[in-house]
């Protein structure tokens, strides 16, 4: 099978695949309340470029897929996407992260389609908390939960961003409520992405460690390993199947595993999410370019790939939010 490598030999499975930068929440450390300067839909890629893209991605290792957003249930017709995805060859794995608001009504039609697995943000089981983070009602991501673990999606995993002066109370809650579900938690540092990000890293910003550390005192927990391609940190608490991640973008950086890059809904490649290296796929796809010439221009995004990110450093590099690139 052919491998897709950067120059410093991490190997290239993994693609984010963004299917809109539109979101019906407005969660504070991503997307400013009032921001309405999305892309034009004209310039998204249609699902035949998107199909065609990712069949170019799959003929060089790319085996996991994972559809973003923004809301990607706010695309139309995402489970007929799902369903040519998951008919391209070398794709083993297509899942998806959601705010879950839309679940409910697409939830059996995605897992039919393909999707295997759910990753769903909820940073609050408090509804009042939950307004104040994401400007949306709580009992509608619970009621979409409760619709994919009826459907049969799994593992579906919570993943939940841990801030200060915000939900920092809620931690043992939300390992409470994963046990009683059977869902996975992860804990997500706040990550300098455009001004949001960054006023959020500025005010609010925990270091993983010292949640661990606090989880540590109630529940007994030992090193986990959880399948997926992602960079979370497993534990497991004991006599239970529940695995808690840990994902430290900042505390401690996993740059030397990282194994994505990310496709914008507009067809940029983005190499990092904590850098500004990319390549347009769009207008070669439009200038009608042959299949060998969209092989080599995804090489040539993966050679741009850089070392490492930059937040801690230079946390005010990157200018797009989290809802521009890709989740």
């Amino acid at each position: 099978m052919a491998q897709l490598t950067d120059r410093f030999g991490r190997h290239i499975e993994y693609v984010r695949l963004s299917v809109t930068d539109q979101c019906d929440l407005r969660c504070f450390y991503c997307m400013p309340r009032g921001f309405r300067d999305f892309e034009e839909p004209e310039h998204w890629l249609n699902f035949d470029e998107i199909t065609r893209v990712m069949g170019a991605f799959g003929r060089l290792g790319v085996q996991r897929v994972r559809l973003t957003g923004g809301e990607p249930l706010v695309r139309k017709d995402l489970p007929g996407l799902v369903s040519r995805l998951a008919a391209l060859p070398g794709i083993e794995d297509i899942s998806l992260s959601t705010n879950a608001t839309r679940m409910r009504k697409h939830a059996q039609a995605l897992r039919d389609a393909g999707v295997g697995r759910i990753n769903v943000s909820l940073d609050s089981l408090r509804p009042e908390v939950f307004k104040q983070v994401t400007g949306g009602k709580l009992e509608k991501v619970l009621d979409g939960l409760m619709a994919a673990k009826e459907a049969g999606l799994s593992p579906i995993k919570i993943n939940m961003v841990a801030m200060k002066g915000v939900n920092d109370g809620e931690f043992e809650d939300m390992v409470e409520f994963c046990l009683e579900h059977g869902f996975t938690l992860r804990f997500i540092e706040t990550m300098p992405m455009g001004d949001t990000g960054r006023h959020a890293s500025q005010d609010h910003y925990l270091d993983l460690q010292t949640v661990k550390a606090r989880l540590e005192k109630r529940f007994d927990l030992v090193p986990g390993v959880m399948p997926g391609g992602g960079p979370a940190r497993y534990m497991q608490v004991v006599g239970t199947d529940l695995k808690i991640g840990f994902i430290t973008p900042i505390s401690q950086h996993f740059c030397e595993t990282c194994n994505r890059v990310r496709l914008s809904v507009d067809g940029t490649i983005y190499t990092c999410l904590g850098q500004e290296h990319n390549l347009e796929l769009r207008p070669l796809l439009r200038a009608g370019c042959s299949d060998d010439e969209l092989l080599d221009a995804i090489r040539r995004a993966v050679d741009l790939k850089p070392e490492r990110h930059e937040f801690r450093d230079r946390p005010e590099k990157v200018l797009r939010f989290m809802s521009m690139t890709g989740g």
